[in-house]
This record gives structure tokens, C-alpha cells and sequence, in this order.
């Protein structure tokens, strides 16, 4: 999907702060960039901000970050966000803009990521493609160093092979899978909190795939 420019969106975002326009500078540093030292959970491929929105004011005591690539996605998300918070301080939220192929240039080992979202990412359907997924095992691979012990991946997706093949991948990296459903949606998951596409893929009729998984022990590989 071809992303409309925003000409706004760089000086907005340079003047939120809770965008970080140079993350590369914060690499094993994010945990002290919040105001207070608690969890820190990641979603990759934040795009326009709804479940970071949704999810991060009810959990005051997790510290959140999103990446996207582009400036024209995060400043929706930026705006989301901040409607999210109304009057209430944004102290607990971080956005931003860097290639997640490139992660471990900007987190290392000492930000201790202990919970990754990966919500409705590109499925890549053609199998030259797949390396480009964010579950292939070529990620997985990068992201596993930045994980602390136990920590957890979540994942949602409205495609069948995607998910199929992600439960492959994971087990092909060190990491269990503890749960897993093929239709969210028709479980009862109070908490689940709800992103654009899957909105959108609902409403289609469309059911959610939804899976956590947890990083093993190399040992146990």
C-alpha cells in the first residue's frame, strides 16, 4: 500500500516528545530514557499508532516503544496517541522512525525488550519474499539477542500461511508457542485490544489468527 505523504508529519513529530528522531543514539539506553524503570515491551511495525493507543494508557507500568519506517505513518499514531492520554502526562509511550531489519542498531542486550508485538505485518506471499517477513527466521535471529530470559512474542495476522508458516519459524529460532488460536475474535478476550487492520479485516468477516510465544533457553533448542 503506497503511503500518502504528509508534509507535516516530520516537524510534528520532531516537535513530540516522545519522538525520537535519532534512535541509534539510545542503543542499551531506553530503559533510563523513561521517566521510571519498569518493563519494556516493543511493537514492531507500530503503523498508525491504534493498539499502541489502545494498549499503553491501561498499563502505566510497562514502558512502550513503537517502530514504523515512516514519518507519514507516525504522526497519525502521534496524534492517536495523544488522544489516547487526553490531559494525563504521555510518560510511558516512545516512537520511533528506523528499518526493523536494522534493529540491533538501535537496542542492544542492556534495553531488555520483555514482551515483542508483531501485529499484522506485510505476509509477503511470494516464497522469494518470505525472508522479508518480520516472523522469518532471519529476524527472529536478530531480535532473540535483545530479548531478556522469558521474554514473549505476540503476534496477530488475518493471513493463513503467514500464520501457518510462523509457527514454523518459531520453533525453528527457540521459542515455544503457548498459546494460539485461529479465530480471536470468537474467544473471550476482554483485553485484546483491537488494530486498524484488524478492525478492518473483522468487519470484512475475516477471522484473527493470534499466537504467544516464549524465547527458550539456548540449551533447549
Amino acid at each position: 500500500m503506497r503511503i500518502r505523504a504528509k508534509p507535516w508529519a516530520g516537524p510534528e513529530l520532531d516537535a513530540c516528545p516522545f519522538f525520537l528522531r535519532n534512535p541509534q543514539r539510545m542503543k542499551n539506553k531506553w530503559l533510563s530514557w523513561f521517566p521510571c524503570r519498569q518493563p519494556l515491551h516493543v511493537e514492531l511495525g507500530c503503523g498508525k499508532g491504534w493498539f499502541l493507543a489502545g494498549l499503553a494508557p491501561k498499563h502505566p507500568e510497562i514502558n512502550y516503544l513503537g517502530i514504523d519506517l515512516k514519518d507519514a505513518v507516525l504522526a497519525p499514531g502521534k496524534r492517536l496517541i495523544e488522544q489516547a492520554y487526553g490531559e494525563a502526562p504521555i510518560d510511558n509511550v516512545a516512537l520511533t522512525a528506523y528499518d526493523i531489519e536494522r534493529l540491533p542498531d538501535i537496542m542492544g542486550a542492556e534495553d531488555r525488550i520483555s514482551r515483542l508485538y508483531i501485529n499484522f505485518c506485510n505476509p509477503w506471499p511470494k516464497p522469494r519474499h518470505h525472508k522479508r517477513r518480520l516472523t522469518h527466521p532471519r529476524l527472529l535471529k536478530l531480535y532473540r539477542p535483545l530479548l531478556e530470559p522469558d521474554a514473549e512474542l505476540w503476534f496477530k495476522t488475518d493471513d493463513t500461511p503467514l500464520f501457518t508458516a510462523t509457527l514454523r519459524y518459531l520453533r525453528e529460532s527457540g521459542f515455544e508457542v503457548i498459546a494460539q488460536t485461529d479465530d480471536l475474535h470468537a474467544q473471550n478476550c476482554p483485553d485484546n485490544v483491537m488494530t486498524e487492520h484488524e478492525k478492518m479485516f473483522s468487519e470484512k468477516g475475516i477471522p484473527i489468527k493470534a499466537l504467544k510465544a516464549r524465547i527458550l533457553p539456548l540449551e533447549n533448542q
